[in-house]
């Protein structure tokens, strides 16, 4: 019977340390990259029907709001980094009772911090806004959707918490499938708030809201359900001091990794701002057609993470770096192809959030710049996530905050002021991403020659 039951677990939750890398390597990313799209797709949703059915303006409200959101909810989904390392390091180490206690942490910490972001994005949802510098008729918009989106992030960091817990299981299949259903539910809530209740940005937000809502219940249903190391027991959720600190070790710098991503894209979203609405409605369209290719790098970095942190606890060195070799072809290869797809049929896609002739050109403009340049992400993210996954997240943390973060402000706030045009503004873009791939390709040279030495 014990035999029967692991053979079943096998499919959903497999060994990262053994067998096949390419094989297993491509089973876990997939579903990611579907994830990520599809959670993508709860914006997009809010962006295309806004867009389509409301006005220019709306669209404009929804895209500002962006950089913003990402800020405070990136920076915590970037802890729940430190959890998914930690919980695969103790899985690959064989300690399941460690395991279980970053497992417990890590689901009370998703709550505490769910609660933290709501309350603070509401108290400064207005100063930020007028901060930015939105135009007067987006504005009200602006801090509408913002308020009703920041009052859902509690579901939206417990969802994340909860699908790292799973990644550090090998296992990415089920956040997929409970996503996919909230997923489906957004795009039917989103025409029925706006198509038959008349609503705009306050009906597009509410239905991402109760999206994540049914996303995140479903994965803690699931979690409830586990029989392996990662069995959460609701009653025994609580904070070991010992695990928090090392979550937070590992997952603050990520964390400030990805927050440094949004404070860069905050200072280009108010560039974006004075050059008015069609440039922020061509800005907002764009990023939902150009992100699906990060979606296909970053599902290989989150795959490097389990990988490598199940692999390092197992201490099993060589195979932590044909991990990285491998898994950076594979990566190169994906987001190259959809990147190519993306190129060719982006008139169309941005087709799909507007009709205006001008916000397509100009949309266009961006997309090209960016998606030409993607290659240079699967260097830049995909060797922070082995970094990561070593336990080392403050060299790419760094090295972002100062060729990322660095490159763009001062950039915005020089070179902008001078050639104050949407190309101008867009060029930093694949400027800063090839400064930091730079340093950070230097950086995990130094961090693996010291933390993985060679076997015999």
């Amino acid at each position: 019977m014990e035999n029967h039951l692991l053979k079943k677990r096998i499919p959903s939750n497999p060994d990262l340390t053994e067998g096949s890398i390419v094989d297993k390597v491509l089973l876990f990313a997939i579903p990611l990259m579907l994830t990520s799209m599809l959670q993508q797709l709860f914006n997009a949703t809010d962006v295309a029907v806004v867009g389509k059915f409301a006005s220019t303006e709306a669209l404009a409200a929804v895209g500002s709001n962006t950089p913003i959101i990402s800020l405070l909810v990136n920076f915590f989904v970037g802890i729940s980094v430190g959890a998914n390392v930690l919980i695969a390091r103790n899985i690959g180490a064989r300690q399941p009772e460690k395991a279980k206690s970053a497992v417990r942490t890590s689901m009370a910490l998703a709550l505490v911090a769910g609660v933290i972001v709501a309350v603070i994005g509401n108290l400064i949802a207005v100063p930020i806004i007028d901060l930015l510098g939105v135009p007067p008729e987006v504005r009200n918009y602006s801090v509408i959707y913002l308020r009703l989106y920041f009052s859902g992030v509690p579901f939206i960091m417990l969802y994340n918490f909860e699908a790292a817990i799973f990644r550090s299981n090998g296992n990415t299949r089920t956040p997929l499938i409970c996503l996919f259903v909230g997923g489906v539910f957004n795009v039917c809530a989103n025409l029925f708030f706006v198509l038959v209740l008349g609503m705009d940005v306050d009906g597009v937000a509410i239905a991402t809201v109760l999206a994540n809502v049914i996303s995140s219940m479903m994965l803690l249903h699931a979690l409830r359900n586990e029989d392996s190391v990662i069995h959460v027991n609701v009653a025994k959720i609580r904070i070991n001091r010992d695990d928090l600190v090392t979550i937070l070790k590992i997952g603050m710098p990520a964390g400030l990794q990805s927050a440094v991503f949004s404070i860069s894209n905050i200072c280009i979203q108010s560039a974006i701002n004075s050059l008015g609405a069609t440039y922020m409605a061509a800005s907002s369209a764009a990023f939902n057609i150009e992100i699906l290719a990060f979606f296909v790098v970053n599902s290989f970095t989150q795959t490097l993470v389990s990988f490598i942190g199940q692999n390092y606890g197992a201490k099993k060195y060589e195979r932590c770096r044909e991990i990285v070799r491998k898994t950076l072809i594979v990566s190169w290869v994906f987001t190259t192809a959809l990147s190519a797809i993306l190129l060719v049929f982006a008139r169309p896609l941005l087709g799909l959030f507007t009709n205006e002739q001008l916000v397509i050109e100009a949309g266009l403009l961006r997309i090209k710049l960016l998606l030409y340049a993607e290659t240079l992400n699967v260097l830049m993210d995909n060797l922070s996530g082995a970094m990561r996954g070593l336990g080392k997240s403050l060299v790419p943390a760094l090295t972002t905050l100062i060729c990322v973060c660095g490159i763009r402000i001062i950039w915005v706030f020089t070179g902008f002021k001078i050639y104050h045009t949407w190309l101008s503004l867009m060029i930093v873009f694949p400027v800063s991403w090839a400064v930091n791939a730079t340093f950070i390709i230097i950086g995990y040279i130094y961090t693996r020659n010291r933390m993985l030495p060679r076997e015999g």
